[in-house]
């Protein structure tokens, strides 16, 4: 019997602990992760892997994660990407929605409660686009 293939994950942050910490825990809960620690690194992964979602740190020095969904946008509407933040302001969540984020995870929040919600994300953009896995 084949195995099932890993759902591929890009989680972006430009803080080395938080990505080694979301990293474990995602692979914990069955999901092969990529990582990049800048915008533009992040944008040649995506082309690169085709995540099934992307984590992406609104707050992140050169390309910020507002820039990066904007790039993002252009290319693929559906693609699910949760903003995560230690802070913002209102005008950034704003922008960001405005953009279609998928959704937010706060850095201090519960991870396990956020990671349920990127699965249930993804399979959602599954169904809407058609595809299996």
């Amino acid at each position: 019997m084949a195995k099932a293939k890993k759902r591929k994950i890009l989680v972006v942050d430009d803080e080395p602990d938080f990505i080694k910490m979301l990293k474990l825990r995602l692979e914990d809960s069955g999901y092969d992760v990529v990582t990049a620690s800048t915008g533009l690194e992040a944008f040649d992964m995506i082309k690169k892997h085709k995540p099934a979602a992307v984590l992406l740190d609104i707050l992140m020095p050169g390309m910020d994660g507002l820039e990066l969904l904007k790039k993002i946008r252009s290319q693929d509407k559906d693609l699910p990407v949760f903003m995560i933040t230690a802070f913002s302001t209102n005008e950034r969540f704003e922008l960001a929605n405005q953009l279609h984020a998928s959704g937010f995870i706060v850095k201090t929040s519960d991870l396990k409660r956020e990671i349920e919600n990127i699965t249930s994300a993804i399979m959602i953009s599954k169904e809407y686009r058609g595809t299996e896995e």
